[in-house]
């Protein structure tokens, strides 16, 4: 019986893989009739076609955050100054007296409704919500709140929130590239990237910042960098900021009009420091905002009146200090020009948090940029004043400082460190504040990683059970190939030859047994894969050929691909292994995923392994060895 097995099994080669097995002249011809191959989607098609999306999406959204502008320009005529009008007005300058508390209160309450019987989506300020969908929902939302988003901003603002208009358009941009994305027939990380060409493009046309936008996408929304995403989100944002330019105007948005030079080493040191002081104030601010959120909701009455009890805040608050209602963009350029007064600064420090924080606490719709920005560039402003008088030979200038504070406070509070940088540059239009901006920006970011688990945008989603992803790794799978985790031993076996025989031969040769087995056809062409499992299956006759039990068409990986293909691949045909064929078409060996997880595992334990690669007192030793042999030399040589 044995002589008739390896008579038999004289085309049932056993044998190591390490140099590969020639099972045809050129596997990968035949390979390709049988759809061995590996199918690769047209990647770079999808990508031009996503991007001609992103460019209709943002040309889309200039427009919708034109006309956000417009409606809460009429939004405070009709509240503030019984005109109906669409001229630019601030609610600062109202003669309402004792009325002007009621008029926020209305508008929460007129929020409120909208929320209840509309969409409770639309409270909050925007990127926390967008990110959840990200997130947990293929990035699905609802197409409802692509008007009902700017419809209550507008009220919110226009009747005296404390709010900016740039929470509301990256909300609004975001939901009109998800809905387009839900229309289409794309996979849900295309949809990520239209939601977030959407939502920065709304960015670039409020403020005229794509680069920024571009960065916001990457720190906040998309949490990758790839072709794929950044092609279609940086073409978004140029047809964003091509929209600021053609509905706004070219100029900064917050222009600096005096001269800023680059800061000596003493004035940075002083910036440095006035970022670590923002930082402390940026995580102070996130947890108040979330402890004024936790009072709300133990409030006795419903969530849809909490909005009203807000605006009524917001209307005792812009009572004493009119300057906190509304958008309060001037307020920014005020400070950032040493326009107000020392005094004038510090209470709008003040009040516009408390307006700001109770607001936003009390879930109606707004936003946190421009707010954090005003907090902070007052902040700024303050310290840097302090400084400049108690130590004027450090030449520092309030106005960087109040751009410093600016930056760093949506630095600290966001953690989004490049983009807080850029903002600032391409608002006010000044390259010589970049040392400042890094230095200040960076101390920030390092007190608020240190002081925060969470950030003011993920601390919301956060308490859902929702991670936020926080660091950007290379893909493990992507750095590997193939040939560099692949098994080198496998087993080939003739299709011709019967379950019976194949079980037999192994039974008697244990030694030869393995988990799958690579099945070839008569010309030694590679013809499919089966599993020890499915061979030796008791529901199988034992005179079938071996081939009868191959399930699927055969596929196979190249050693020169990467782990990331042979996985997709996996997925996609459903198989636990691989063969894996070298580049003149012989089966040099087989991946399977225990391979990849071992890889993943290696790559752990390399990566957690401390480890001194340099020892400093050895090095020592050996340089005091070498010159007493060096002395020793010399002696001898004068001897």
């Amino acid at each position: 019986m044995l002589a008739f097995c390896k008579t038999q099994f004289n085309c049932m080669l056993k044998t190591s893989l390490k140099s590969g097995i020639p099972v045809s002249v050129s596997l990968a011809e035949s390979l390709q009739p049988e759809s061995a191959n590996p199918i690769v989607p047209d990647g770079k098609k999808r990508v031009f076609r996503i991007a001609c999306y992103a460019v209709a999406i943002a040309a889309c959204v200039s427009v919708i955050a034109k006309l956000l502008i417009i409606l809460i320009d009429f939004v405070t005529q009709l509240f503030f100054y019984g005109r109906f009008s669409i001229a630019a007005v601030s609610p600062a300058d109202n003669m309402l007296g004792l009325w002007v508390i009621l008029i926020p209160a209305v508008g929460g309450i007129l929020v409120g409704l909208m929320a209840y019987y509309g969409s409770g989506a639309i409270r909050g300020h925007g990127i926390p919500e967008a990110m959840e969908q990200i997130l947990t929902n293929q990035s699905k939302i609802k197409p409802a709140i692509t008007y009902l988003k700017p419809l209550s901003s507008a009220i919110t603002i226009g009747t005296g929130g404390p709010f900016g208009a740039e929470g509301p358009i990256i909300a609004t941009g975001g939901a009109l590239g998800s809905t387009l994305g839900q229309i289409l027939n794309i996979t849900h990380n295309e949809r990520k990237i239209l939601l977030s060409c959407g939502a920065t493009a709304g960015m670039s046309a409020i403020f005229g910042s794509p680069v920024a936008a571009i960065f916001l996408a990457i720190e906040l929304l998309l949490f990758e960098f790839s072709p794929r995403s950044i092609i279609p989100v940086a073409l978004a944002c140029i047809t964003g900021a091509a929209g600021h330019h053609l509905l706004f105007g070219a100029s900064p948005v917050f222009a600096i009009h005096g001269n800023i030079n680059p800061p000596g080493n003493t004035a940075l040191l002083c910036y440095s420091l006035i970022g670590l002081i923002t930082g402390v104030l940026s995580a102070g601010v996130t947890r108040a905002v979330y402890y004024i959120e936790d009072l709300f909701s133990k409030l006795p009455v419903h969530w849809m009146w909490w909005p009203a009890i807000g605006g009524l805040a917001v209307g005792i608050t812009g009572y004493f200090f009119p300057d906190t209602l509304g958008v309060g963009y001037d307020n920014i350029i005020n400070v950032l020009n040493s326009a107000l007064t020392l005094r004038a600064v510090a209470l709008l420090f003040v009040f516009k948090f408390i307006s700001w924080s109770v607001a936003l606490g009390s879930g109606t719709s707004g936003g946190t940029l421009a707010p954090l920005l005003t907090i902070g560039g007052a902040a700024g402003f303050l310290l840097g004043s302090w400084v400049s008088s108690a130590f004027p030979s450090a030449e520092i200038s309030v106005s960087l400082a109040a751009l410093a504070g600016m930056s760093a406070m949506f630095a600290g509070a966001s953690r989004a460190l490049l983009t807080s940088i850029i903002f600032a540059l391409e608002t006010t239009g000044t390259s010589a504040a970049l040392p400042a901006l890094l230095a200040a920006c960076t101390a920030a970011y390092l007190v608020s990683f240190f002081l925060m688990e969470n950030t003011i945008m993920t601390e919301k989603i956060a308490r859902r059970g929702i991670k936020t992803p926080d660091s950007f790794e290379p893909d493990l799978l992507q750095e590997l190939t193939v040939n560099d985790v692949a098994g080198e031993q496998g087993f080939v076996i003739n299709q011709d030859v019967s379950v019976k025989e194949a079980r037999e031969w192994i039974k008697q040769h244990p030694e030869d047994k393995s988990n799958h087995f690579i099945i070839t056809d008569g010309d030694n062409a590679f013809a499919g894969i089966i599993s020890s499992s499915n061979l030796f299956g008791m529901q199988h006759d034992e005179a079938v050929p071996i081939s009868s039990l191959i399930r699927r068409s055969p596929v196979a990986v190249h050693m020169s691909g990467t782990l990331k293909t042979a996985l997709e691949l996996m997925i996609r045909e459903n198989v636990d292994v691989l063969p894996v064929i070298s580049e003149n078409g012989d089966i040099a060996g087989i991946l399977s995923h225990q391979h990849i997880v071992d890889a993943y595992k290696t790559d752990l334990t390399r990566s957690q392994q401390q480890k001194q690669v340099i020892s400093v007192r050895r090095r020592a030793l050996r340089m005091l060895v070498r010159g007493q042999q060096l002395i020793t030399t010399i002696k001898k040589q004068k001897d």
